[in-house]
């Protein structure tokens, strides 16, 4: 099994959500971000230090058994301003302000921030939609190489 699909099976199955994973080189670090599931609960209050425990001590014991070599894990929550990794984020945070990167500029222009309106599906791509001002951009989602959420405070 490749070390992302076993992070993702142990975090889902203690009830959380991956949100990204993240190696240096040789990894030698492995970061987890995780979060609270969508129609969970408690999600209103986000990610505990308990929490991050607790998908630590399980991963620990996983790549204990599967022989992962590592030297540091570290489990966070992915903070107020949350990446947008998978496509189900586009439709889940629409409505929040966001800060998209792309790979390949629109223009001359590869930063934009404004509202987001959600994920479409245009002729089998899926596109974000991204109100800036009064101006709605679409983007093709494979073309974002960042993405995140603006906290409001």
């Amino acid at each position: 099994m490749q070390l992302a699909d076993l992070i993702e099976t142990t975090v889902v199955g203690l009830g959380y959500e991956l949100v990204e994973f993240e190696t240096s080189p040789r990894a030698r670090l492995l970061r987890v971000l995780i979060d609270r599931t969508v129609g969970d609960g408690a999600n209103s209050g986000g990610i505990s230090v308990e929490d991050c425990a607790a998908v630590s001590n399980q991963l620990s014991r996983v790549f204990m058994v599967e022989n992962v070599d590592y030297d540091r894990l570290e489990v966070s929550s992915p903070g107020l301003d949350r990446p947008l990794v998978k496509p189900d984020d586009y439709r889940r945070f629409a409505g929040q302000d966001v800060q998209v990167k792309l790979r390949v500029p629109l223009g001359n222009q590869r930063n934009f921030s404004g509202a987001l309106e959600g994920l479409e599906e245009v002729c089998g791509v899926e596109m974000v939609c991204l109100r800036v001002n009064e101006t709605q951009h679409r983007f093709a989602l494979e073309n974002i190489d960042r993405a995140r959420l603006v906290p409001k405070f």
